[in-house]
């Protein structure tokens, strides 16, 4: 990768294994490295995010800043949303019930990713939030079960962008392909170059 990036700053990654995907991509590099190398000497880049993280976890990250942090990409909800997989095996009466289980559940992470933002947004800094990419279940009807419910965890997400006025990087769009995916729900080194370089190019932006 090469640099691209001719600007100065101190970006910092916060959430969950998105960012910190160091234990899945083997011999390749994790998405803190990568984005250190398309970044140019004048940038750091510094990982804060944590493999298991949850919405709720953000605060506790928003602490452990550096102080000379510069920009800051949110990417956490994935836990939140695998932490209800179950769900989707619950039997219900009718659709009506099952649509208030996914109720409830949304109104949850929302109180929790809107606290979260709320701490990583008084900070004062350029930020941008990520959507939750989707899986890659191996069975075609949890896959396409898992695509529907994550929507409405996603749909807190982009709300969350318009209510603040601060900007998106939709990992949805990127992750199109197999090799973006190290297992089922983890970014391969290949997955993780391409969520670098948006980065680079959301900060030239």
């Amino acid at each position: 990768m090469t640099n691209l990036c001719p600007r100065s700053g101190h970006v910092v990654l916060l959430g969950d294994s998105v960012f910190d995907n160091g234990a899945y991509v083997a011999d390749g590099f994790d998405v803190a490295t990568q984005l250190h190398q398309a970044l140019s000497p004048a940038w750091r880049a510094t990982l804060v995010a944590r493999d298991g993280a949850v919405a709720g976890d953000l605060p506790n990250q928003v602490a452990q800043l550096p102080a000379d942090a510069s920009h800051l990409l949110v990417s956490v909800g994935g836990n939140d949303a695998l932490g209800h997989l179950g769900v989707l095996d619950e039997p219900v009466g009718s659709v009506a019930e099952a649509l208030e289980r996914l109720a409830s559940i949304r109104d949850a992470f929302r109180a929790d990713y809107l606290d979260a933002v709320t701490a990583v947004l008084a900070l004062g800094l350029p930020t941008w939030l990520c959507t939750i990419y989707e899986p890659r279940f191996p069975e075609p009807a949890m896959q396409r079960a898992a695509i529907v419910a994550l929507s409405i965890f996603n749909d807190i997400i982009t709300r969350a962008t318009a209510m603040h006025g601060v900007d998106l990087l939709d990992l949805r769009v990127l992750f199109n392909e197999d090799g973006d995916y190290a297992n089922a729900i983890e970014p391969s080194a290949h997955g993780g170059e391409k969520i670098a370089r948006s980065i680079v190019r959301v900060l030239l932006a």
